[in-house]
């Protein structure tokens, strides 16, 4: 197996994992809210849905904290260039 094989293979196994916690976080809000919970069809679906929304979420926020952080390190590294 190669790294590319190796980092795909744990990608599906999270992606996997995060759709199993989303679909037992859906389930016990439909308990607590005393409703029948969904076929279980229908909360693999809306797992995904749900998990593909909040990965998407998560990714244009980070790329923004990523750029922020970036924005003010080289304004301090430029800064500091110039005081010498």
């Amino acid at each position: 197996m190669d790294k590319e094989e190796i980092k795909g293979d744990i990608k599906k196994i999270a992606k996997e994992t995060e759709v199993k916690l989303t679909g037992l976080l859906l389930k016990w809000k439909e308990r607590r809210e005393g409703n029948d919970a969904p076929d279980m069809e229908a909360i693999e679906r809306q797992s995904r849905i749900i998990t593909d929304k909040a990965n998407e979420i998560v990714g244009r926020r980070g790329r923004k904290v990523f750029e922020e952080i970036k924005g003010v390190y080289f304004k301090k590294t430029t800064k500091e260039e110039n005081k010498d």
